[in-house]
């Protein structure tokens, strides 16, 4: 099979178009036929390589996926061959407590599929091995690279806004990253529940793009004291949550945003981790910080009903193919990027 994959960390050059095996499917495991992925920060993170978190080597990224079941594993009852499904980015032991609760995020053996999984278990490539209890039935009104690009961006920010801060109608909020993969989400999700939303972005064409899919307002951090427009626009009440994965150089932005009583939620740290809170403002305006991860299968669940009652659109701006990955990277790395990149697996 035609596959992209790395055998050493470094830079978009260890990136390796060829051939390899196809996989087989294992007990409780199904095969499938790609035909799209999506690109998440990630892939860059597994390139690269992570302190304290190792990636098995040779890696296939690849975190989102939408295909065929081409395979089924023994014990495997919830699919068939030929089934179309979406790939949940979570992997588990599905019979610890924590996965027998529904919060397989707590379960000791959990990995993020594409990312942590491996060698050679990820979603850039004709076919991929995944979990039988990963995949959820793909919506026939979707297109291949649509489906591909909702499962871990809508699941996260599902789980952020709606189990961890537990945003209410009428509520405001502020979006950093707002016109990225995630962050496209978050401001459909938060329109539809009646909030209303700050997009913080970096251009003019990211402002433009947030305001079609529902923005309140848009603030220009490449041209604007982002702290000093939030609080202009809220009369200097402050917003009600901040939702982040921006990590180090948005974190004490997302604090001084905040109204008293207000909550910051975090699931991620694209550019870096080592943020700081002065806890005299911790205290003093009593503030919740809550952190996040993917979201569950019953949450993916859940926030597929608003897709499919479109509410929620996938913002997919380009498609491209396994080819191209290297290229793609690197303009994700350079925030050039807008939405969800989708990759056509042919």
């Amino acid at each position: 099979m035609k596959a992209v994959y790395f055998t050493q960390h470094g830079g978009p050059e260890v990136l390796i178009y060829g051939d390899l095996p196809e996989p087989q499917a294992q007990r409780g495991e199904v095969v499938i036929r790609v035909r799209a992925s999506s690109m998440n920060y990630n892939d860059i993170w597994a390139r690269q390589g992570m302190p304290r978190l190792p990636v098995p080597l040779p890696h296939i990224s690849g975190t989102d996926a939408a295909g065929v079941v081409v395979e089924v594993g023994e014990g495997v009852h919830n699919v068939k061959v030929g089934d179309e499904v979406m790939a949940h980015v979570l992997q588990s032991c599905r019979v610890c407590p924590s996965c027998l609760a529904g919060e397989e995020l707590f379960c000791r053996a959990m990995q993020v599929w594409g990312f942590q999984t491996g060698p050679l278990i990820g979603g850039y490539a004709q076919y991929a091995r995944l979990q039988a209890s990963q995949c959820i039935p793909k919506p026939a009104h979707l297109s291949w690279t649509d489906a591909a690009a909702i499962p871990g961006a809508l699941v996260s920010v599902w789980r952020m806004m709606v189990t961890r801060a537990k945003v209410q109608p009428g509520e405001c909020v502020l979006v950093f990253g707002a016109s990225g993969g995630t962050g496209t989400f978050a401001v459909q999700l938060l329109r539809a529940m009646g909030c209303q939303v700050v997009a913080v972005v970096s251009s003019e064409r990211k402002a433009e793009l947030c305001l079609s899919l529902g923005a309140t307002h848009t603030v220009r951090s490449d041209r604007q004291d982002v702290v000093r427009e939030v609080l202009r626009l809220t009369d200097r009440r402050g917003v009600d949550v901040v939702f982040d994965h921006g990590g180090i150089t948005t974190w004490s932005q997302g604090i001084a945003c905040l109204r008293w009583g207000g909550r910051i939620v975090i699931c991620g740290a694209t550019e870096g981790f080592d943020a700081q809170v002065d806890l005299r403002v911790l205290w003093n305006k009593q503030l919740s910080l809550l952190g996040s991860h993917v979201g569950t299968h019953s949450e993916l669940l859940a926030s597929m009903a608003m897709v499919n009652s479109g509410l929620i659109k996938p913002c997919v701006t380009e498609v491209i193919g396994l080819r191209d990955l290297g290229d793609a990277q690197v303009r994700m790395q350079n925030r050039q990027t807008l939405g969800k990149i989708a990759v056509e697996i042919e």
